[in-house]
């Protein structure tokens, strides 16, 4: 997709405020940021965002930072002023926190009607479990999700990419957002947006719902059909202890990758009938994949058009050819530091770009203090006094 003249972010002008730590929150207003929102992350004078520096360098770039502390009177009041010209704020905070500051939803909005106010929270706002503490494995489990990750004989297995994190928590406020502010440009008026990470996994949850509604329960981990039932969509190991992955779910590529392997005699075996013969079909499938290493059939495979990828590590993933063509490896803002992954939504008349990296805490802290009228002398009695910092 080609951009045409200059780039013009879709979310320009947007002002946002983000006071979230780790990972959902910033990961949510790294999207508002990329897309060309004017985002300041605002943390507290103490501990801050204690996120690793390598993590902080990837989710906070595009953003400028601001101490605060809410626990004074005057760092309230700052956060009000800021809140008048702001379009979004973000918080991450356990529910009913934000609302003893005297910056919860219902002063914010007192100032500013068309705030779009989101709350990012395991559990969410309302509810028996709102204030129970969690992480993302505790979300997944309790969503029945994680029942349906990993093998039975195994147990469930635990992913290194925060499912309910990021899908449960970064990608629902975004869309919650979204649409809170389409909506404030009609009417005036912003929205809560109250995000339960546990919902949102809960909420995506549609491949083993089907298998309730039709079968009356779930299967366990690994023995439906998008877990590991099916012949035709698994991982086979290689020669060299790496993986294929094989996903001919229709019949038409289920037939092509017969016919690669040397073996139509497969091809009636799509969808075997019973258990039994689907573990032949999947022993015989096996042992011809792992007659050879990952490179051999990452080569046979490919322009075959029968949905069979390599299992990639992270550094060959950053390396492919399809992810550099699409842009989506930019090299690190500094030295020493990881790669960048670009913004993944692409559309026209607008061009990805890292304008800034990730900030230090409270790095513009003096510029948007004078953008609130402080003077120097003004400035320099808040950071004496720990407002700010």
């Amino acid at each position: 997709m080609e951009t045409t003249g200059a780039s013009r972010p879709p979310l320009a002008g947007i002002r946002v405020l983000d006071l979230t730590r780790l990972l959902p929150g910033p990961v949510c207003t790294l999207h508002l940021a990329d897309l060309g929102a004017e985002v300041l992350k605002i943390e507290d004078t103490g501990l801050g965002d204690y996120a690793a520096p390598a993590l902080r360098a990837m989710v906070q770039r595009n953003k400028k930072g601001m101490r605060l502390d809410l626990k004074q009177a005057d760092g309230v009041a700052l956060l009000h002023r800021l809140a008048e010209s702001a379009d979004v704020l973000v918080e991450g905070f356990r529910p009913g926190v934000m609302d003893r500051l005297g910056v919860g939803y219902a002063a914010l909005s007192a100032v500013n009607p068309r705030l779009v106010y989101c709350s990012i929270t395991g559990f969410g706002q309302t509810g028996p479990y709102r204030d129970e503490p969690g992480h993302d494995l505790n979300y997944c489990a309790l969503s029945g999700v994680s029942d349906q990750i990993g093998r039975d004989d195994a147990g469930p297995a635990l992913s290194n990419l925060p499912i309910a994190d990021l899908l449960g928590g970064s990608m629902n406020a975004v869309m919650g957002i979204l649409a809170a502010l389409f909506d404030a440009a009609r009417t005036g008026t912003g929205r809560h947006v109250d995000i339960s990470m546990a919902d949102g996994v809960l909420a995506h949850a549609l491949v083993p719902l089907v298998t309730l509604a039709t079968q009356g329960a779930t299967r366990r981990a690994g023995l439906d059909k998008l877990s590991g039932a099916l012949p035709c969509y698994a991982m086979y190991r290689t020669q060299d202890g790496r993986h294929l992955s094989v996903g001919a779910l229709e019949h038409k590529f289920w037939e092509r990758f017969c016919d690669v392997l040397g073996r139509p005699d497969l091809k009636p075996m799509h969808m075997p009938p019973d258990r039994a013969t689907a573990e032949r079909v999947r022993a015989d499938v096996a042992a011809l994949i792992e007659a050879r290493p990952l490179a051999y059939w990452a080569d046979v495979f490919h322009g075959r058009q029968c949905c069979v990828t390599p299992v990639l590590r992270l550094e060959e993933a950053l390396a492919h050819e399809n992810f550099i063509a699409r842009g989506m490896v930019h090299p690190p803002v500094a030295e020493g530091s990881a790669p960048q992954l670009a913004c993944p939504v692409k559309m026209t008349g607008f061009e990805f770009s890292i304008e800034r990296p990730a900030p230090s805490p409270g790095q513009d802290t003096d510029e948007v203090l004078t953008a609130l009228g402080h003077d120097e002398t003004a400035r320099a009695d808040l950071r004496r006094r720990g407002v700010v910092g």
